[in-house]
C-alpha cells in the first residue's frame, strides 16, 4: 500500500508527545477504566503476525450497532497498520468496549462499506486529521473514495457467546 499514489492522503504516523497522549487510552484501559469510552473506543487484543506475541491496540470506533453489538472500526493510518495486517494474519482473540469483553467475529470491510462510513463521518474524520497536523484532507467525494481505496476496516461482534460483563469482582479475566 506505501507505493500507492493514494497514500499520501493519510495522515503522518504520530510522534513524540502526540505519539505519548495517543497512548493514553491503552493506559487507562490497563487500569481497568475501559468503560470510559463507552463504545467509541475498543481495546483490540490480536496476536502478531511475524513474532506471535499478544498485542493490544486502542482503537477509535466508527460506528457502534447496538442491537448488532457490532463496532465499525477503520484503519486510520491505512491497510499497513501494524494491528490490521496483525488480523489478516491471524484472527481477533479479544474486543473489550464499554463494560464487555468477548472473543470477537472480525469481517473486513469492503471498499464501499469504507467508503460509507467515510462520507457518514467526514466531519469527525475531517477534524481528527486536523487534530492529527494533516491538512491536506478536504472531505471531497473524490478524495474520500480515493482514501476508501487505502483505508481498511473491519467490523467485530461477540461470537455466539454472552458478552461477559467487567466489573469490580470481575475483571473479565475468569
Amino acid at each position: 500500500m506505501k507505493n500507492s499514489s493514494n497514500s499520501a492522503l493519510l495522515p503522518p504516523k504520530p510522534t513524540g508527545l502526540r505519539k505519548w497522549v495517543y497512548a493514553l487510552p491503552r493506559h487507562l484501559y490497563a487500569l481497568h477504566l475501559g468503560w470510559l469510552f463507552d463504545h467509541k473506543f475498543l481495546l483490540l487484543t490480536h496476536r502478531g503476525r511475524k513474532t506471535g506475541l499478544i498485542r493490544r491496540t486502542v482503537i477509535a470506533v466508527m460506528l457502534y450497532d447496538r442491537r448488532k453489538q457490532e463496532s465499525m472500526v477503520l484503519a486510520g493510518y491505512g491497510k499497513d497498520s501494524d494491528w490490521y495486517r496483525n488480523l489478516q494474519a491471524h484472527p481477533a482473540l479479544e474486543i473489550q468496549t464499554g463494560f464487555c469483553r468477548y472473543r470477537p467475529t472480525q469481517r473486513f470491510l469492503t471498499e464501499e462499506e469504507v467508503y460509507a462510513l467515510l462520507a457518514r463521518f467526514a466531519h469527525r474524520i475531517r477534524f481528527a486529521l486536523r487534530v492529527a497536523s494533516y491538512t491536506a484532507f478536504d472531505g471531497s467525494e473524490q478524495q474520500l473514495r480515493a482514501l476508501a481505496k487505502v483505508i481498511g476496516g473491519v467490523a467485530f461482534s461477540p461470537q455466539a457467546e454472552v458478552p461477559r460483563l467487567i466489573t469490580s469482582h470481575n475483571d473479565g479475566h475468569n
